[in-house]
């Protein structure tokens, strides 16, 4: 080991399952206090080939509760709406083909068959070999939705401002596929530390820690490096200790003495 990559020693838990680097672990706690799901214990792996940090959902919602994090999805969405909203609509008044209206205002690609069920058409397309050439990120797909959206409350007859008040209201119950959330990058010193109980000692995450800019200045965004995965018993409940914890702890696989330890990164 290189000492000049952490700092004090090492504590070791005896690996608990062989086949991932596996043991067990205490309390989960949130700004020092317990959340009780751990508190008899969890399993977790320590693995630098997962990105953000994992655990159940009941944890991993709290811990974004806490932070104020919001859905990356629902943000897009809400990008979209207050970015967008207005124009949409007035393509959609004026008789604008509702599937080429994402491509107008510049958020998908039109490819002359693009409508709302593009990501079904060009799974479809990749598996006959073919690629359509469709852009269908976050900001096209969050497009599409509100295109439809807002095409049935037209036909409702709702005023304009309902319309893009409701559409807001549902971008708010989107899930995200992938479990990400964002936070107020300006808020990071309010956020309360989240700390792991391993081997009887408290391992602590601070916000700079745990969240995970992307990009610069007015563009920036930020990430919470906590993601929700349940993994069902018996092999589950079970933490993922990714990058995020791992960048904090400098992790030593004793494969000798099948044990697992960590210290504070240098």
């Amino acid at each position: 080991m290189d000492p000049s990559h952490y700092k004090g020693n090492h504590t070791y838990v005896p690996v608990s399952q062989k086949g991932y680097w596996q043991f067990e672990m205490g309390d989960v706690l949130i700004g020092g206090k317990t959340t009780g799901f751990c508190a008899s214990g969890c399993s977790a792996i320590a693995d630098s080939g997962t990105s953000l940090l994992a655990g159940p959902t009941a944890i991993i919602t709290e811990i974004n509760e806490k932070i104020g994090a919001t859905g990356v999805v629902s943000q897009e969405c809400k990008t979209v709406v207050s970015q967008y909203g207005q124009q949409i609509l007035d393509l959609l008044l004026a008789e604008t083909q509702p599937s080429k209206i994402c491509s107008q205002v510049g958020l998908c690609t039109f490819d002359g068959k693009h409508g709302v069920s593009a990501g079904i058409k060009s799974v479809v397309d990749d598996e006959a070999g073919e690629s359509n050439g469709l852009q269908s990120g976050p900001m096209c797909n969050a497009c599409e939705m509100a295109v439809v959206w807002m095409q049935n409350q037209l036909a409702q007859n709702k005023t304009q401002d309902l319309i893009l008040n409701y559409i807001n209201q549902l971008c708010d119950k989107l899930p995200s596929p992938m479990g990400e959330s964002s936070v107020d990058c300006g808020s990071l010193a309010s956020m309360p530390e989240i700390s792991f109980t391993i081997g009887g000692k408290k391992f602590a995450l601070k916000p700079e820690e745990y969240i995970l800019k992307v990009g610069e200045g007015a563009a920036a965004q930020c990430i919470s490096g906590f993601t929700a995965m349940d993994i069902p018993p018996p092999r589950g409940p079970l933490w993922i200790l990714g990058d995020v914890f791992m960048g904090a702890y400098h992790t030593v696989f004793d494969y000798g003495k099948m044990r697992v330890g960590f210290a504070k990164s240098a």
